[in-house]
């Protein structure tokens, strides 16, 4: 699968594709402002937004001022956030347009990506990179406030490159570096370019090359990385990395099949459903035809599900963990079908052709919806929860008194109490305990923790006989059979 040199996108093409990215997540951020207001769908995206404002205003690597500590899982995605409070743009527009440039840059790259696969793929609409504009996955991250989808640009960027057959190694290794600064999960992708080295070069001395410039690439990135979170906690991945895995540990009791049918899952609540023939289509023809590129690509996928299906098997968040999967998936799954309209036979015509691409566009619009609904709800649980409670909490709690909270975001971004984070994120020491009430309930006794935030049912046995002080009463969670947020008065012995 060489590269065409005629891939270039026009200048009229690319403007086509950035109106379609700005009609697209304007459209989900106007119904969310109308459904209730501007936000964010993740408590997360506070955290990253509390590093960046830290970094921009006080210079320092701190979720609370004055202590250095690792809850980012995103250091690069916090650095450009940063620019943000510089500008004076954050915390909301910054990161809107930070979104818009990273799906934008995912489209343009997929458009790219076909036209050098199937040369005779010469659109006068640049439709595949519309398609990633609208596929409502992709939109929701891009308007999320998380890195999400600039992992998920640096992921596209490797893997095309692959399939293009690129030898631009050191380039290649420079982007996995990237990707590990922005999501750990990168350093996936440094195993999926050095077997594209392997099957690519023709000797064992051009292989050799090849893998020494792909580690030169890599390797002083991940060294600054693995330094960097040393020295700010001790540990050489950032506290997210353990704190996940220990509290959803429950779910590795699945069987793994379920776990991984169930990441699987994901990519196809959409279009994807539409694209998984394609996709079949073209892994059948990048076997019999050799296409290692095609073909790592797809090993790099399947991996990736089954990484999370064997460690963090959740799907929440409409499967955000597995986002970067998507794109790669979509691409091929177009790819496939592309080649068989092309390659088609007189028997076939136009009814299965014509009858994929309705389909196609069918799906596409119709979840797309669906997606700006799912969108605004999701701004609306965490404004009307997390961002409600920390800003009462702001208003209301002592200045000095320690707070205790399981979703550390908003709390952290709205007030400049000291917390102690249930979750683990900027409180590391309680990750081997952090599913045991009995001991999470000792350690707040130690800390002389003053207030308990959380949601009742998470911490059922901590709650149990506390004096409540205030719960949002907010609908949207009610709505979906979820409790509302609360503040208990923690009783110091």
């Amino acid at each position: 699968m060489d590269s065409c040199p005629e891939n270039h996108l026009s200048h009229r093409d690319m403007w086509i594709l950035a109106g379609i990215t700005s009609l697209s997540i304007g459209a989900y951020l106007a119904f969310s402002a109308i459904y209730h207001t501007i936000g964010f769908p993740l408590d997360d995206a506070w955290i990253h937004q509390t590093y960046a404002r830290n970094l921009a205003l006080h210079g320092e690597w701190a979720f609370i001022p004055g202590q250095p500590s690792g809850g980012s899982t995103a250091p690069l995605w916090s650095v450009f956030l940063a620019i943000g409070f510089w500008l004076r743009l954050a915390p909301y527009v910054w990161a809107y347009l930070l979104g818009a440039a990273a799906l934008w840059g995912l489209e343009v790259l997929g458009e790219k990506t076909v036209r050098g696969i199937i040369p005779s793929y010469r659109p006068g609409f640049p439709w595949v990179g519309a398609v990633l504009a609208l596929e409502w996955h992709l939109v929701w991250a891009a308007s999320s406030g998380m890195e999400t989808l600039l992992y998920s640009l640096l992921v596209i960027a490797v893997l095309t490159l692959i399939i293009s057959g690129s030898q631009k190694y050191f380039a290649m290794g420079v982007l996995v570096g990237l990707s590990v600064w922005t999501r750990p999960d990168g350093i996936t992708l440094l195993g999926a370019a050095a077997l594209a080295v392997l099957l690519n070069q023709s000797t064992w001395m051009k292989r050799l090359k090849g893998l020494v410039s792909l580690s030169l690439g890599a390797g002083s990135l991940l060294a600054l990385y693995l330094f960097f979170n040393l020295a700010i906690s001790g540990s050489p991945l950032p506290n997210t990395f353990y704190a996940k895995q220990a509290e959803y540990a429950v779910y590795l009791k699945l069987p793994f099949l379920q776990r991984l049918g169930d990441e699987a899952l994901q990519p196809l609540i959409g279009v994807g459903i539409i694209l998984l023939p394609g996709m079949i289509l073209a892994l059948i023809t990048a076997i019999r035809q050799k296409k290692w590129g095609v073909l790592v690509s797809i090993v790099w996928m399947i991996g990736f599900l089954g990484l999370y299906a064997w460690r963090l098997p959740v799907t929440y968040q409409h499967g955000r963990y597995v986002i970067p999967a998507m794109p790669i998936f979509f691409l091929i799954g177009i790819v496939g079908l592309i080649e068989f309209d092309f390659n088609r036979g007189p028997r076939v015509g136009w009814v299965i052709p014509t009858f994929w691409k309705l389909a196609m566009g069918a799906v596409l619009v119709l979840f797309w919806g669906r997606g700006a609904v799912a969108y605004a709800q999701d701004v609306a649980v965490i404004d009307t929860e997390m961002v409600r409670t920390a800003k009462w909490v702001a208003a209301n709690v002592p200045q000095n008194d320690l707070v205790a909270v399981h979703d550390v975001g908003a709390m952290g971004y709205f007030g400049d109490h000291n917390l102690v984070d249930l979750a683990g994120l900027v409180s590391p020491e309680v990750i081997p305990f952090l599913r045991d009430d009995e001991l999470l309930a000792a350690y707040l006794n130690r800390q002389g923790v003053s207030y308990l935030v959380a949601f009742p049912d998470w911490y059922p046995k901590l709650t149990a006989n506390l004096t409540l002080v205030f719960t949002t009463g907010a609908p949207y969670s009610r709505a979906f059979g979820e409790q509302n947020m609360a503040v208990y008065l923690w009783p110091n012995p």
